[in-house]
């Protein structure tokens, strides 16, 4: 059935949902949807009694389980392990260094109107922008 769909509209309902959750998890908890503050809470103290943080990492996997069953599944490029574990390496001191992860900053930090978040986004797309034209030329 997804199949069928135009691609910009599954983006448009799938960026509606994760609005939908994060505005969610944010008045019935009080909780920001920042993704790595989430993980690194969950994987600090695993045995805490509060779990809406393991349910929260088990959705975005189970979810993205079901959706991809639906979908046809993409050509994506491979990249060899010494480039992707340097690579994951440098998005954690990222996330921690900026304070938090993309997902944080511009689903939630936005939506909040945090000025931090603000100059977090406005970074990640000049410096997204920058790597673009270098790697593959200007064109």
């Amino acid at each position: 059935m997804l199949a069928n769909l135009h691609p910009y509209f599954i983006a448009a309902i799938g960026g509606i949902l994760i609005g939908l959750a994060s505005w969610l998890l944010w008045w019935g908890l009080g909780r920001i949807a920042g993704v790595s503050s989430i993980t690194s809470e969950a994987l600090a103290a695993p045995t805490h009694p509060d779990t809406w943080r393991w349910a929260f990492l088990a959705g975005l996997i189970v979810g993205g389980c079901l959706l991809g069953q639906g979908l046809e599944s993409p050509t994506l490029p491979t990249r060899p392990l010494y480039l992707l574990i340097p690579a994951g390496l440098l998005v954690g001191f990222g996330t921690v260094w900026g304070s938090g992860c993309t997902s944080g900053h511009g689903v939630c930090g936005l939506g909040r109107l945090s000025l931090r978040s603000l100059v977090a986004v406005g970074t990640f797309m000049a410096i997204g922008m920058i790597t673009v034209t270098l790697m593959r030329g200007a064109a």
